[in-house]
């Protein structure tokens, strides 16, 4: 009857009006697709964490799922490139990003962690997981009001959401190493350090998923390490420490990205730690425009 009433009634002047007065919304479509391969990796990763058809241990249904949450970090980083090269930014892209951005960051780091850690009550565990997730929706609502559109894309104001995410993929990612290093193709050392490590990852990863929570919603100053190198000339320390991570990717293999991400996470609060008490000198504010200077990374 509602169909029937929609096709014979006529429409109101009013009706046709506000029709006319809304503006046709277009799509970019690199952009867009892009944004969407984030979502669609999001949900593989879910899909692929709680999956029981799958003939995978639970150990390789984890790495597969923390693998694409890095793919999803790639998709994540292009889109917004594709937009900015194309000059095809706009608020429904900005909002669908954040959307996919919730699935990928935000709802599969958290079914992996239920899906790995069982060491703690399952209670304090799926508490765990949802407050990472809400942390990362705070983080994105935040991102979007307080982004302007002249923003020069140098920096974060707590810990991005894909570090986070990535942090918590790059410990699953790692386990088949260390299962690997356990075997009898090692020495004794290497095998209880191994395994050791194996049963203190169950221990670490939630405990530092709550971690990861509270920064994403802090107020410290995270550099965009992907905008620094690809702008302008760097120092030779600079060049030191690229050198230093490519050096221990070759050494550590999969063991290297916890590493370097828990760096990048917890550098920062813990630089703002040391000045605190003392340890180190405060680093010294950036120039800007006007003649004011930049706020250091403690002020947020």
């Amino acid at each position: 009857m509602s169909e029937l009433r929609r096709r014979i009634w006529p429409r109101r002047t009013g009706d046709r009006k506000r029709r006319a007065g809304k503006r046709r919304l277009t799509l970019a479509v690199l952009p867009t697709m892009l944004t969407l391969g984030n979502g669609v990796c999001g949900m593989a990763s879910i899909a692929v964490a709680v999956s029981v058809n799958l003939p995978w241990e639970n150990d390789q249904k984890l790495f597969i799922a923390g693998v694409l949450i890095f793919i999803g970090m790639v998709f994540d980083a292009l889109d917004g490139s594709a937009a900015r090269m194309t000059n095809q930014s706009s608020q429904f892209g900005a909002e669908l990003d954040s959307l996919c951005d919730a699935i990928t960051f935000g709802a599969a780091p958290a079914v992996i962690l239920w899906r790995y850690s069982d060491v703690f009550p399952h209670r304090l565990s799926w508490a765990i997981g949802v407050v990472f997730t809400l942390c990362v929706l705070m983080r994105l609502a935040r991102f979007n009001v307080e982004t302007e559109e002249d923003d020069p894309h140098d920096g974060f104001e707590g810990l991005p959401s894909p570090a986070a995410a990535g942090t918590i993929a790059a410990f699953v990612i790692s386990i088949p190493h260390l299962h690997s290093l356990a075997t009898p193709d090692y020495g004794d050392r290497i095998q209880s350090l191994a395994l050791n490590g194996l049963v203190a990852f169950q221990y670490v990863v939630p405990l530092t998923a709550l971690a990861l929570a509270y920064l994403m919603v802090s107020r410290f100053r995270y550099p965009h390490v992907v905008q620094q190198w690809l702008r302008g000339r760097k120092a030779p320390h600079q060049i030191g420490q690229a050198l230093f991570a490519i050096g221990g990717v070759f050494l550590f293999n999969e063991l290297a990205l916890p590493l370097a991400l828990c760096f990048y996470a917890f550098s920062v609060p813990l630089r703002y730690l040391a000045e605190r008490i003392g340890l180190m000198r405060p680093a010294a504010p950036k120039p800007v425009v006007g003649g004011e200077t930049e706020s250091s990374p403690s002020d947020g």
